[in-house]
């Protein structure tokens, strides 16, 4: 894939936090329609790497494009540039992080209609016609405290999907959950990806990347030390951290 056809595009991002070197020069290329998962060991910079691109964390360095919005992080960018990179990606959190005092389909139609300004009629029938989809409409008036942890990480990405966003970033939606709860979730994951949502996954279920990702990055210490399709990079990974991350993960006894 060239960089030309890329929806996400991220050259040479560079984050630390104070002495600690968090993400060092880290490049990648995701087409529209596709889907980058990226494993890695806990501390690796996996989540830092996913706030940097929507701008909840600002590197000292490296650019990251986001369809036609570019900003450069070497310069200090504006707010406003700021703003406009957001606009194009929405993230779903580990912890859900839905407003506890809003109904479900309050959490959802707060930023389409805070943000965007779009009109409360038009937010509210997307948000219902969403609820429908994954059978949780009669649940429009509950309040996060009344749901299962499954369905708070279902409301959480419908809240995503609400914004229209042209990238959709996970980070490790799936390790807060219950075991039992966890299919719900992969499996309007793997609905969104078949659709062609362009997506980056954070996740340690490796078997929905082997399943679902086109690509799959793994990180360590704040590098991308492999990068490649599921077959490769999970099947026959050429860097032995590669291996001994993969099969600690497949057989953890």
């Amino acid at each position: 894939m060239s960089p030309t056809d890329s929806l996400l595009r991220v050259r040479d991002l560079t984050k630390g936090f104070a002495a600690r070197q968090v993400l060092t020069s880290v490049d990648l290329n995701v087409a529209e329609g596709q889907v980058l998962a990226v494993i890695g060991s806990s501390g690796s910079g996996k989540t830092t790497l996913l706030r940097c691109l929507n701008g909840l964390e600002i590197p000292e360095a490296g650019t990251v494009q986001i369809a036609d919005v570019t900003v450069d992080f070497t310069a200090r960018p504006s707010p406003a540039a700021l703003s406009r990179l957001r606009d194009r990606s929405a993230m779903v959190f580990q912890h859900h992080n839905l407003f506890p005092h809003k109904t479900v389909l309050d959490n959802i139609t707060e930023g389409p209609q805070v943000v965007q300004h779009r009109p409360r009629a038009q937010v509210e029938a997307e948000a219902l016609t969403l609820l429908n989809r994954v059978g949780l409409a009669d649940r429009r008036g509950a309040y996060p405290h009344q749901l299962s942890g499954g369905e708070q990480q279902r409301v959480g990405i419908l809240r995503a999907l609400a914004l229209r966003p042209q990238l959709l970033l996970f980070d490790e939606p799936t390790s807060a959950l219950d075991p039992e709860l966890v299919g719900d979730v992969l499996r309007l994951m793997r609905d969104l990806a078949e659709e062609g949502w362009t997506m980056v996954v954070v996740t340690h279920e490796l078997q929905f990347a082997r399943d679902v990702a086109h690509q799959v990055a793994f990180v360590d210490a704040g590098r991308v030390a492999e990068l490649g399709p599921p077959s490769q990079v999970l099947g026959d990974p050429r860097q032995e951290r590669t291996r001994q991350f993969v099969r600690r993960l497949l057989h953890p006894l």
